[in-house]
């Protein structure tokens, strides 16, 4: 029997929702330096697709992974939280 693999979520802000059904959501993360032990925070963009335009810049919503949708979208917006 094969074993489902579990979607990938992420929460983070909207940077952009020029585009139509697409907004680009900003994700970030704490990391450690390996030599300094300081914290460092990442970025990393992502196209998530937003069918009906209700994320708006600044707020914050929850993106899913789904299968391609566009050369760069692989994130589905699932909940906008402002």
């Amino acid at each position: 029997m094969e074993k489902r693999k579990e979607k990938k979520t992420f929460e983070g802000i909207v940077i952009s929702d020029k585009m139509d059904k697409t907004a680009i959501v900003r994700i970030e993360k704490k990391v450690r330096h390996p030599r300094y032990e300081k914290l460092i925070t990442r970025f990393k963009k992502f196209y998530a697709h937003d069918e009906k335009n209700e994320a708006k810049k600044g707020q914050k919503v929850v993106i899913m992974e789904c299968r391609p949708l566009s050369k760069s979208k692989r994130f589905r917006v699932t909940k906008v939280k402002q």
